[in-house]
């Protein structure tokens, strides 16, 4: 670690043999300038990170926050957020036995974490700025203090000291190819200039790539010409499928991952209304459609519950994407929740049925039931990041006889896949789960798909449902559902037992990251 520069008094010179060479002195301000702004917005991200997990209320999972539009340098503040947070235990004892962070201090309380952190474990560049100057006066206390700690807990090394947190194991690097502005072909060719890619054996423009492959600042990605969207997240909008120039229903949109492959699966033709109730991720929502390219998305700031699924403008909505607040229990690792206070082996374990898990299940039970109300909608995929059981089969099976009475029935996307749902009812080998197992994330997905008059069958005849053009799933050939007149009127005398149905207004959950 380096020293810190000479102190000298204001009136002493600097001669031409300690002075650096010029060269040198513009690249140590542009360190100290480019480390002064990462710390802050590290901060930033830290102050979110902490709160919403205080709260059990989070704004997003942490990379969700450090790769959101408005942090600059993402991935020094990504390294920054992720340190500190690892050894913010240890940075609270030893800033608390020295008193550095006195009231002065309390309001910048995650910037001094992240700095104390750069100082005594990190690059040690905190020249400029009020607190990294606290810090740094105390640097020597705060050494001898995590030595002391170290000798009263009866450790050699400070690595001792951490929580023996979950490591992630590596998975391949998964991107989208964004069909509403290149094609696969010149993507592949423009990556394989420094990546080897595969194509994905099972999703339509799918790439594969090394783990590791960091993506994030090329311009590929920042153009919108490819999304960082792993394999399990990109399953879900080719199991909906809708037709070109259908009007489509993104229930719970943000980030706007999903969203934005349905309108390259429907050729940017037809319509799609993107629903966000928070109004922070409804922006990240509004960017993410922007840096698309697509036209044909309304966004909405507000509840799906709150859309009056009689009113005439939806009556032509005939695929709605029901991706809700769920736990995120499937990709807590890709989140890296293990990095977090709160984060215990006994709360995962006690996580399934826990008093939150409960209220985010009656939410997507509600959620769902509404989905199924629209008059004229043929397909429904309900999906979540989660394993537990109680967010996913359970939610489909409370749901199933409404959905049987309103003709929809359990269709099976993806047949080829072999992980299916848990055996807790009789169909559920029609649902799909991702598993870490699979080199992928934690996903559930379910298929209602509206049974014909005629036939009384909706999926195609091998009894799955067929392969679009694309490779992803589609009604039979005679393209919509028509529901026999005795069917409508049921239909009808039930949405009246459901037409008051709304939500309360509350954040339950937030399904973050780079799905």
């Amino acid at each position: 670690m380096a020293p810190p520069p000479p102190h000298r008094s204001r009136g002493s010179a600097v001669t031409g043999e300690n002075r650096p060479p010029p060269r040198q002195m513009a690249s140590r301000n542009a360190a100290e300038r480019a480390a002064f702004f990462a710390r802050r917005e590290a901060a930033a991200v830290l102050r979110r990170v902490l709160r919403g997990d205080a709260a059990k209320r989070s704004a997003g999972s942490i990379k969700s926050l450090v790769y959101s539009p408005t942090v600059r340098n993402k991935r020094a503040t990504f390294a920054l957020v992720c340190q500190t947070l690892k050894y913010l235990s240890v940075l609270k004892e030893v800033l608390a036995s020295t008193g550095v962070l006195n009231s002065k201090l309390k309001k910048q309380e995650e910037l001094v974490y992240v700095t104390a952190y750069d100082i005594l474990f990190g690059q040690g560049i905190a020249v400029s700025g009020s607190p990294e100057q606290v810090i740094m006066l105390h640097k020597d206390t705060l050494r001898s203090a995590l030595q002391k700690v170290c000798a009263r807990k009866k450790v050699s090394s400070v690595e001792d000291l951490l929580s023996k947190k979950t490591s992630v194991k590596p998975k391949p690097r998964f991107l989208r190819v964004n069909t509403l502005k290149t094609t696969t072909e010149s993507v592949i060719e423009e990556l394989n200039k420094i990546h080897m890619v595969d194509k994905d054996e099972m999703v339509p423009d799918l790439l594969v790539l090394p783990p590791g492959t960091d993506l994030h600042n090329h311009p590929l990605v920042t153009d919108g010409k490819v999304f960082l969207q792993g394999k399990a997240s990109c399953m879900v909008a080719v199991a909906l499928c809708p037709k070109p120039g259908w009007k489509v229903i993104d229930a719970c949109a943000a980030p706007g991952n999903k969203t934005v492959h349905l309108t390259a699966l429907m050729n940017g033709e037809g319509s799609i209304i993107a629903c966000e109730l928070n109004k922070e991720r409804a922006k990240t929502l509004q960017h993410t459609v922007r840096r698309s390219g697509a036209n044909n998305i309304q966004t909405v700031n507000g509840d799906f519950l709150d859309i009056d699924s009689n009113d005439p403008s939806y009556a032509e909505v005939r695929a709605i994407l029901l991706d809700p607040s769920c736990s995120g229990s499937g990709i807590s690792t890709e989140r890296l929740d293990y990095l977090l206070p709160s984060h215990s082996r006994d709360d995962q374990d006690d996580a399934s049925t826990s008093s939150r898990v409960k209220k985010l299940s009656a939410f997507q039970r509600k959620a769902l039931t509404h989905a199924l109300s629209f008059p004229s909608v043929e397909k429904i995929v309900y999906s979540t990041c989660s394993i537990h059981q109680a967010e996913n089969e359970d939610v489909v099976n409370a749901v199933l006889p409404l959905a049987t009475s309103l003709g929809f029935e359990l269709a099976t996307p993806f047949p080829q896949w072999q992980r299916r749902g848990l055996p807790v009812f009789e169909g559920s080998e029609h649902l799909l789960r991702t598993d870490p197992e699979d080199d992928l994330e934690g996903f559930f997905i379910a298929l209602f798909v509206r049974k014909t008059a005629d036939s009384g069958v909706g999926p195609c005849a091998d009894g799955g449902v067929g392969p679009c053009a694309d490779g992803g799933v589609e009604p039979c050939a005679d393209g919509g559902v028509r529901l026999a007149r005795k069917l409508v009127r049921k239909r009808r005398n039930r949405l009246r037992a459901f037409s008051s149905l709304r939500l309360s207004r509350m954040i339950l959950g937030s399904n973050g990251g780079l799905w």
